[in-house]
Order: structure tokens, then C-alpha cells, then sequence
């Protein structure tokens, strides 16, 4: 989500300013908003909506096309943008009906909203409070004259006793039904009253008293404070007096009435803009649909090109098996767990066809040569025996014949041709092997006792090379056949043994080492064998090639020995692999317990 919103913020202060606008336009036209409602504001702020609307338009419009342009058309995957197509085709139909269902229906409401029976209900629930207002008024006005009447019929009665005036103004006050009953002089002071309390009087203001100074009749104070209806009126049988009467309003009664003007103020006002509303309620849903269609489109297309994403990879990879690349892999996407465990196991698959067909093909490859292996053998060590013959007897018949000179040069070639068929039956011997590797016989072994007996066995073959084994483990079992992978440990050390030599001919001045380490991590048996010999020479840039039978980096050797420990680990369903380093090589071999 926050990446969403990152990468479209433009967008959305364009939204929020476009929306704000539009409300802004709709308060203008209700005169609710801080803008002075006027044709040329009104103007100016539809016109404004127009070209933000559009901008917001042309914004939706280039990002969609970007989205599709990088999460569509960059997969290629015809199914991803027909999918794209129907929700948004699915998403745009509803949201266009409903829209205009919702303009319609805002339309028709607003034409009941201005019913003449509204109108009409409108108009008399103000008018009721108004007149309730008017008609307490209008009490008070006529209950300060009987007031008046009698204050003034009893001023020889009352002649300025305050005790007396109190219990004059207190039954006067029960009996025309007021709150308050004040006699003040022409400076508003305070002479008698009927409160309690004289701290809490509130004097009528200067021009109500200054229009019934010369004027008998009384007079309504229509601005009194809230919820009070008071008039004043002077009392003629005294000088300089006035009577001031004050009566409470329900404590609601003012707020209703106020209410009910502002309520009826507002109706008119909507009814006399209603074609602007309307028309500002259309940019503000248009405003909002669009947004929420860029939305639901945008999200739409990010899920579907990451779950079609994948499918389209896994589309590719299967194609490039289908042609024999089984190097091949599905790219490791961010997507569902479901698509990114199908990937993994896809890749687990397309690795377990390649070592099935690698393992295959070293199978082939070895019945191959170990079918030439056993004819050379045959064909070659047929011959040997009567040559080995033939020489047995040129020495016992012409030895004594020649002189010493001659017996001498006789001998040393003699000598030179049984060396030569030695050799040749050590190669023969070596096809022997080659050709007949038995199926291996699996049993349970530690595989720490048989690297340490061909560690102890190789040591004797040159006492100037270390072989450091580095083994943290006690135990190591594994099922194998025990002669072919001693074998395998002792060939590959052999080898190296061998590749320190060739390369101490040329310079003996360096630390001659062979570092042997096994690891158990899971279920995979680990072996690491390394050494600072000449390397894989030719080979570094091809290793693998060196599994190949005769082939070689030695001087005297056949290349049958890294062929045999690559068929035996093969049978164990293990796995070995060559890597080149600055000074020497390292061989890794993997097996599974």
C-alpha cells in the first residue's frame, strides 16, 4: 500500500485539490463557503472544476497506460490483458450506471426536496414559532400598561417605602404572569424591584428609554436578550420613572426560532441554486468515481501482472525445457505464496530432469566407453602374450651368441620392450576396471574411518606433502559401497598428491598441502577436497570436461581415474563438482543421507 501510494502521491494531491474544489463550488452555491456567493466567483470556481477535472483525467489516463505498458505489454501474455480488459470492462459498466442512476435519483430527490406540500410545511413551521414569539410580546406589552395603572393609582400608598414596593411588585408580578418588575429613574439605576437579587438586573438599553421619555405609551423591546421578551413605558403620576418589565421565553423558544429562519433561509437559497448544486454534486461524483476507477483499475492490473507474471514465466521456462535447455530456471517474483511455492518447485523439478538427464547421459557415456574399453582390452591383450613369448625366446637363443658388446645393446632393448608391454598391460588392466565397475553393494559407513585409512595408506607416497583433515564429527554414515568410494577418496587424493609433484618440479620452494573437510549439513553429507597443486589447467574454463574418459592433466596418466570416481558417485546419487582456485584446485562432493 505504501508503495501505491508513493508512486501515484501526484495523483492524489490532484485528487484531493480536484475534490476540494468541487466542495468548495457546492458550499459556494448554498452560500455556506467563505467565498462571497457571486456569478463571477461561481464562475470562476466552475471553471476552475472544468480543467482540474480534466487534468485528472488526462493523469488517470497516462498512468494507466504506463501500468499497462509496464505490467502488461512487458509480459506479453495475451491472457493477462484479456483478463485486464473484462475487469475493467466490468468494473466501468457498473460504475457508469450507477452513476447516472445516482445523478437521476439526486435530480428527482432534489425536485421532491422542492415539493409545493415541503414548501408549504416549511413555511408554517416557521411562521408557528414566529408567531409564538410575536404573541408573548405583544402579552407583555399590554400586561406593562395594567402594571403601570396600578403603580400609579397606589403612589400614596406605596409614598417610597421599599418594604412596601417589594410586596407590591412581587403581586404584580403573580398576577400578570412576569419574571422581572423594575422601577428605574432616567440614569436606568435600579429604585425598586422585585428580584432577590439586585446583582443580577440588566438595565434596557439607552434607546428604548429615550423613546418613551416624552411618550406615555409602552413600547416593546424587541432586541432584549436572548430568550427575554421586555418593554418599558413611563409611569406619568411620578417624575422621571419608568416601569420595566421583563418576561422569560422558553428556554428553547429563541433557538427554534433562529433555527427555524436559518432553515428556511438555507431552503430558499437551494431551491434558487438547485441547477448548481446539481451540477457541482455531478463534478464531485465524477471526481470520486474516477478516482475509484483509476483505483480498482490499478490494482487490478498490479495483482494480475504478478500472478500472471509468474504464469508467463513458468510458460518460458517450459519452452526452453521443451527445446533441451534445462539450464533454465523461473525468476524468483514477488507474488502469491501459492505462485512463488509453485515456482520453487518448478525450478526443483527442472534441477532434478537436469541431474536425472546429466546422470543419464554419464550412464550412456560410460556403457559407450566401457563397451570400447573391453574390446581394446581384448584386441590388445591378445597380442601381449605371444610378444611376452617371442622375447623369452630371442633372449634364450641369441643371448649367448653375441658378443658383449652386441649382448649388451641386445639386453637394454629387450629390456626397453618388456617396459612397454608393461605399460601396455597396466592400460589394459586399467580398461578391465573401467569396463566392468560392478553395481555398488550399500551398506552403512562411517565415512570418517574411510577417509582416515586413505589419508594413513597415501601418506607413505610422499612424506613432504600435509594432508590436514578437518572433521568436527565422530560418526559420519552413509549408505555406500565402501570399496568404490574408498576408491573415489583415493583416487582424488591421489591426484593431488600428483599435481603437488608435477608442480614442485618447476618450483619446490612452497608449503606442499592437501586440506580434506567434512560437513553434515541436513541431510547432505559434504566433502571438500583442496589442494595447491598445478590445477585443472587447460581445463579451468571447462572442469567438467576432465570427467571424460581419457582424458588428463598428467603426464603419464590414462584419464580414466576422475572417470571411474565420477560413475561411482553417480551410482550413489551423488553429485561432485571442480572448482578452480588462484593456486591449486578444490573438489566438492555431495551426498544425500
Amino acid at each position: 500500500m505504501y508503495e501505491f501510494i508513493k508512486k501515484n502521491i501526484y495523483l492524489i494531491i490532484l485528487f484531493i485539490i480536484t475534490l476540494s474544489i468541487g466542495f468548495l463550488t457546492f458550499l459556494t452555491f448554498i452560500d455556506k463557503g467563505f467565498i462571497n456567493l457571486t456569478d463571477q466567483n461561481l464562475q470562476i470556481l466552475l471553471i476552475l472544476d472544468i480543467i482540474l477535472l480534466g487534468a485528472l483525467f488526462v493523469f488517470i489516463f497516462i498512468e494507466i497506460k504506463s501500468a499497462i505498458k509496464n505490467d502488461i505489454d512487458k509480459d506479453g501474455l495475451n491472457s493477462n490483458k484479456k483478463y485486464i480488459t473484462y475487469f475493467g470492462l466490468f468494473t466501468l459498466i457498473p460504475s457508469v450506471l450507477i452513476s447516472i442512476f445516482s445523478l437521476f435519483l439526486f435530480s428527482f430527490a432534489i425536485e421532491k426536496y422542492f415539493d409545493k406540500k415541503v414548501t408549504t410545511v416549511v413555511n408554517n413551521s416557521y411562521e408557528l414559532a414566529k408567531n409564538y414569539v410575536d404573541e408573548i410580546r405583544n402579552k407583555i406589552q399590554s400586561d406593562i400598561v395594567l402594571i403601570a395603572f396600578d403603580t400609579n393609582k397606589s403612589k400614596k400608598f406605596l409614598n417610597d417605602d421599599e418594604i412596601e414596593y417589594r410586596r407590591f411588585l412581587n403581586t404584580q408580578k403573580l398576577i400578570r404572569d412576569v419574571d422581572e418588575i423594575h422601577i428605574i429613574n432616567l440614569s436606568k439605576k435600579l429604585l425598586f424591584t422585585s428580584l432577590k437579587d439586585d446583582q443580577i438586573y440588566i438595565p434596557p438599553v439607552d434607546k428604548a428609554l429615550n423613546l418613551v421619555l416624552d411618550d406615555d405609551r409602552p413600547l416593546k423591546i424587541i432586541n432584549a436578550p436572548k430568550n427575554i421578551s421586555a418593554a418599558i413605558m413611563r409611569l406619568q403620576n411620578f417624575e422621571d420613572r419608568f416601569l420595566y418589565v421583563v418576561k422569560y421565553l422558553d428556554k428553547d423558544i429563541s433557538k427554534y426560532l433562529t433555527e427555524s429562519e436559518e432553515a428556511i433561509n438555507f431552503y430558499y437559497t437551494v431551491e434558487e441554486k438547485s441547477t448548481g448544486i446539481k451540477i457541482s454534486f455531478a463534478i464531485i461524483y465524477i471526481i470520486v468515481v474516477s478516482v475509484l476507477l483509476f483505483v480498482s483499475i490499478s490494482i487490478a492490473i498490479r495483482f494480475s501482472s504478478r500472478f500472471f507474471r509468474s504464469i508467463n514465466n513458468l510458460i518460458s521456462a517450459s519452452a526452453s525445457i521443451g527445446d533441451g535447455n534445462f539450464d533454465a530456471k523461473v525468476p524468483e517474483v514477488k507474488t502469491d505464496k501459492d505462485l512463488e511455492k509453485l515456482n520453487r518447485n518448478f525450478n526443483l523439478m527442472i534441477e532434478k530432469l537436469k541431474n536425472q538427464q546429466e546422470k543419464l547421459i554419464i550412464n550412456e557415456r560410460h556403457e559407450a566407453w566401457g563397451s570400447l574399453a573391453r574390446k581394446l582390452a581384448h584386441e590388445i591383450k591378445n597380442p601381449l602374450t605371444p610378444i611376452q613369448l617371442t622375447i623369452d625366446r630371442l633372449k634364450s637363443k641369441y643371448a649367448s651368441e653375441l658378443n658383449s658388446k652386441n649382448s649388451e645393446n641386445f639386453q637394454e632393448n629387450l629390456k626397453i620392450i618388456n617396459n612397454q608391454i608393461k605399460q601396455i598391460e597396466k592400460l589394459v588392466n586399467e580398461f578391465s576396471d573401467f569396463a566392468r565397475m560392478p553395481k555398488p553393494t550399500l551398506r552403512k559407513n562411517d565415512l570418517v574411518i574411510l577417509i582416515n585409512e586413505n589419508i594413513k595408506l597415501l601418506n607413505e607416497l610422499d612424506k613432504s606433502i600435509a594432508i590436514v583433515f578437518v572433521n568436527d564429527l565422530k560418526q559420519v554414515f552413509l549408505e555406500c559401497d565402501k570399496e568404490q568410494i574408498s576408491r573415489v577418496f583415493l583416487n582424488i587424493i591421489k591426484n593431488s598428491i600428483e599435481s603437488i609433484q608435477q608442480k614442485s618440479e618447476n618450483n619446490s620452494n612452497f608449503s606442499k598441502k592437501i586440506t580434506i573437510e567434512l560437513k553434515e549439513i541436513d541431510n547432505q553429507i559434504i566433502v571438500v577436497i583442496t589442494d595447491n597443486g598445478i590445477g585443472f589447467g587447460n581445463f579451468k574454463n571447462n572442469v567438467k570436461h576432465s570427467l571424460n574418459p581419457y582424458i588428463t592433466t598428467k603426464k603419464n596418466g590414462t584419464g580414466l581415474g576422475l572417470s571411474i570416481v565420477n560413475k561411482i558417485i553417480n551410482d550413489h546419487d551423488g553429485k561432485i563438482e571442480f572448482i578452480p582456485v588462484n593456486e591449486g584446485a578444490k573438489i566438492k562432493l555431495f551426498f544425500t543421507k
